[in-house]
């Protein structure tokens, strides 16, 4: 049975009950629903705890798609979580609690990395979400990249205040509208028949599973910390919470 995927309709949900629906060979927990990223497209997943009935907890250190259904997440528990209680069964609910404050700062970084895929408008390679600071490598024939300079319009971008809103459209309208993909390295997330696209108001419009703040001032102040040269073509460009 798939999990589903509650962060998808609501980023900001912090918990919810589930049931139990199978425990694998390594202690890892598949649940009928979850709020918990399971990491993906550069994002880490989510970590944070699960509560029993007798209100002894286990605690989870990420995320993951079950590699032999991709539709599953399993839910890692921390080294000698399990040990000294009995492992969950199947049809037992438990509360899924996320780390909301991690979670919090990577949604921030996240929807920033849109921006700045906007500010340098080049093909996307590759990148990575962090607590507070993230990446992206872009496909750059020349350099003199200033960081400054950067930071500068990235701020007056999340200055806008600009809604984020979430839409769907099919997988036939994507092939059709190749243009919407920027990320080279990390392809959209397909396979249902229709892919989500994330609109920063006028701004930005892109094909992403990943979780965003629902207003680009909840981002507050970014820097550039960082510009290092990769490659012949290739520019990293980090960005850190201020």
């Amino acid at each position: 049975m798939p999990t589903e995927l509650l962060f998808r309709q609501d980023a900001y949900l912090k918990e919810t009950s589930a049931r139990v629906e199978a425990v694998n060979e390594r202690g890892g927990v598949i649940l009928d629903r979850t709020v918990f990223y399971a990491t993906g497209g550069g994002q880490p997943g989510d970590a944070g705890k699960l509560v029993r009935a007798d209100g002894s907890e286990i605690a989870i250190g990420t995320a993951i798609y079950d590699p032999e259904d991709k539709s599953r997440v399993i839910h890692v528990p921390l080294a000698g979580q399990v040990e000294g209680q009995a492992a969950p069964q199947p049809g037992e609910t438990v509360t899924v609690v996320l780390d909301w404050e991690r979670r919090l700062k990577r949604m921030r970084i996240h929807t920033a990395l849109h921006l700045l895929s906007v500010v340098l408008s080049y093909p996307v390679t590759g990148g990575a979400i962090g607590e507070g600071d993230g990446r992206l490598d872009f496909d750059i024939p020349e350099g003199g990249l200033d960081k400054a300079e950067i930071s500068g319009t990235l701020n007056a971008l999340i200055a806008r205040n600009a809604d984020v809103t979430e839409s769907w459209i099919t997988d036939e309208e994507l092939d059709a509208n190749p243009g919407l993909v920027k990320t080279m390295s990390v392809k959209p997330p397909r396979g249902s028949g229709r892919v989500r696209l994330v609109a920063i108001g006028d701004i930005d419009l892109q094909p992403c599973g990943g979780t965003h703040v629902r207003n680009t001032a909840e981002i507050g102040l970014v820097a550039v910390t960082d510009i290092e040269k990769k490659g012949k073509q290739n520019r990293r460009v980090r960005i850190a919470l201020a």
